[in-house]
Formats: C-alpha cells, sequence, structure tokens
C-alpha cells in the first residue's frame, strides 16, 4: 500500500531531500544538492519565491520505506499576471512503480482543482531561475548544480499517465579549442565603434555588486518575450544577489555598457562544481567547502549560465563582445570544455549564437504537461 504524507517539519523535508541520495548513490551522473542549500530554498521565511507562489512538498510510502517524493507549486504570478491556469509540480523522484508516481501526481491535481487551475506541469521549479525539466536524453552525461538529474523510466511514466510534451530543452557542450576568434575579433571592433559599446571586466565581487540590480533588471527585459517568462521581484534580486553572485568567479561575470554606462548585454559563467558537490556529499563540512572551493579556483569546465541583451539591441551582434572577452579570459585560465545550460528548443536565436562553436547537444529534457 502506497501512503503519501506532507512533509512539514526540518526532519520530514530533510527526509525529503536526502530520498534522492539513497535513489542515485550509485550513480556517477547524479550530482547531490548541498542539503542545507536545498532546506533554505523551501524555507517560506527565508526564499522570497513565495511571496509569489505556495508550495507543498510530498512524500511517498511503502512498507514504511520513502518511495518518492514531489512538490506541487502554485505561482501565483503566472497565474493571475499571466492568465495561466496552471498547477506547476518539482523535485520529483521515484523509484520505478509507476504506482507510486500516480499517488504523487494526484496531490498536485489536488491542489490545481482547488485552485480552479486547468492543467498541471513539470517538472519545475518555483520560478524561471529554478531546476527545470525531466531528462530524456544524456543519462551519461554529468549533471550540474543547476539541472535535475533523472532515471530513464521518468519520462515513460508521464507518457503512460497521459501527459503529453509542453516545451523542450536543450544542454550542449563543445571544447574550448573549437573557439576561433577570427569569428568574432571583426565584428566585437566593429559593435563597439558603431554603437559606441564597452566591455566591462571584474577583478573583485566587491566590484560586480552594484551592478547587480541592474543586471537582473536587463535579465527581465531581454527575456520578457518568452512564453514561460515570470519577472524577478526586487526581493528575489536582493536573494540571489546574496546566494549566488559571491559564488561565482568575479572574472567570469561580463557587461557590455553603452557610452551612458547603461547595460545593455550581460553574461555570467560558472565554474562546474558537479565533481566537487559528488565528494562534498550534500555537506558544507567538515570538507565540502574546500572541494567548492577549490573547483571555483581550479576547474577547468564552464557552464554558461545566463546571457541577455537589451531588445534594442538584440540582432545587433552585440554577443561579439561578450564572447571575445570571455576568449581572452578561458584562455588565461586554461579552460578546457565549455556547456550551456538548458535553452528552449525552439530558441533559435539563442542556438544560432553558438553556431559557429560547433555545439553539440548532449542532454534533453522535457516539461511535461495534463489538463486537469
Amino acid at each position: 500500500m502506497i501512503t503519501i504524507k506532507e512533509a512539514i517539519t526540518k526532519s520530514e523535508l530533510t527526509a525529503y531531500i536526502k530520498f534522492p541520495f539513497s535513489l542515485y548513490k550509485d550513480n556517477e551522473f547524479w550530482v547531490p544538492p548541498i542539503i542545507a542549500d536545498e532546506l533554505e530554498s523551501f524555507d517560506k521565511e527565508k526564499n522570497p519565491a513565495f511571496e509569489n507562489a505556495e508550495a507543498y512538498f510530498f512524500l511517498a510510502y511503502k512498507n514504511d520505506e520513502i518511495v518518492g517524493r514531489i512538490s506541487a507549486i502554485i505561482n501565483w504570478s503566472e497565474v493571475n499576471d499571466q492568465q495561466k491556469k496552471k498547477v506547476r509540480f518539482g523535485w520529483f523522484d521515484v523509484i520505478d512503480d509507476i504506482e507510486v508516481t500516480k499517488a504523487l501526481l494526484e496531490k498536485v491535481y489536488e491542489l490545481g482543482r482547488k485552485n480552479n487551475l486547468e492543467y498541471a506541469e513539470g517538472p519545475m521549479g518555483f520560478s524561471n531561475l529554478d531546476k527545470v525539466g525531466v531528462l530524456t536524453e544524456g543519462f551519461d552525461e554529468l549533471g550540474t548544480m543547476i539541472t535535475w538529474y533523472n532515471h530513464p523510466y521518468y519520462a515513460t511514466h508521464f507518457e503512460q499517465l497521459g501527459y503529453v510534451t509542453e516545451k523542450e530543452y536543450i544542454e550542449s557542450k563543445f571544447p574550448f579549442s573549437n573557439v576561433k576568434p577570427e569569428f568574432f575579433e571583426k565584428a566585437n571592433d566593429l559593435v563597439k565603434r558603431r554603437y559606441q559599446l564597452s566591455p566591462l571586466n571584474f577583478k573583485t565581487t566587491k566590484e560586480v555588486m552594484p551592478h547587480v540590480d541592474k543586471m537582473f533588471d536587463l535579465f527581465n527585459e531581454s527575456y520578457a518575450s518568452l512564453s514561460s517568462f515570470v519577472a524577478i521581484t526586487d526581493i528575489q534580486k536582493e536573494y540571489f544577489k546574496k546566494k549566488y553572485i559571491s559564488l561565482i568567479n568575479p572574472e567570469y561575470i561580463k557587461f557590455v555598457e553603452d557610452k551612458d554606462h547603461n547595460i545593455v548585454a550581460f553574461s555570467i559563467v560558472m565554474p562546474s562544481f558537479s565533481k566537487a558537490l559528488q565528494k562534498a556529499k550534500g555537506k558544507l563540512f567538515p570538507f565540502g567547502f574546500i572541494h567548492l572551493l577549490k573547483a571555483k579556483k581550479q576547474s577547468k569546465d564552464m557552464i554558461f549560465y545566463l546571457i541577455g541583451v537589451h531588445p534594442d539591441y538584440q540582432n545587433k551582434a552585440v554577443t561579439a563582445i561578450i564572447f571575445n572577452e570571455y576568449y581572452h579570459t578561458f584562455k588565461e585560465k586554461g579552460v578546457i570544455n565549455c556547456y550551456r545550460t538548458p535553452e528552449l528548443a525552439d530558441n533559435i536565436a539563442v542556438q544560432n549564437l553558438w553556431k559557429h562553436f560547433k555545439p553539440e547537444v548532449c542532454c534533453r529534457r522535457k516539461t511535461f504537461r495534463k489538463e486537469l
């Protein structure tokens, strides 16, 4: 018999977070989160996502053993401002038993119906900066700290339960040796002169901080046209600033500004923390933080996390300036591999930015949808 219980207390939420540790304990491609970090993001007092969202965390038990987990989420900004009558689900993990999946998803439907919503979609987080999608290809690729890893049967379960694909995402990789500066050097000089633009580079996190709010404003503007986009609020900006900016090497944050010092483009690249997180096994102490610091300084694998261009400057080759700056930084640091995080498969404009580097798609993931 399958029993579903809501995880509410700290120990229940810790059990919720730890379930995938046992599910993937022998899997060399799964990357564990930091347990304390996950607990904080589920804390309604600490995570500003709960300003506009509500979420419930459920565990499935069979013979008193945890066999699955799911979160049921409503992003009220999305429902009210965008008129998307959707209940989200995320942080979904399960043994290969479709009855467990069915029982967990029933909790999502209950929340959706109670609030007169029309369909369920997932896996996805509270907002656009959370993890998204169930892996459908690339099970033998090392995961990243900003994606979910899962067994191949997850997608099969959804399909068997009548779900359809809502969105598809691709991830790709290319060796840094594929990057030939002649593809962007000329455009870099031309675009700088024509639009009076200049790159902004940083050596310390302290130098980056005064620009971060403007970067998030530009993020909101540059992504506004994407169908699934929900803008980041001022309180979320503060939270992300504290939580993530110090984690990123300042030299991997690049801005482009106009003659009046307005930011017209930005990009954030992160060193890969995957192997360090595997060594940390979910804990920062006593040694986890040492592995992470080492990766921050020494990792030769880079993950392109975010790139944004002001709508007025899109299609004006402004990214040539960003690529030129990264080329010199990566060369100096001895970078070997470049990875791109999930991008919508139909976002051809973004994919065209990278075509000269000959990226190969290494992973595909989807969100699935079902009408209520």
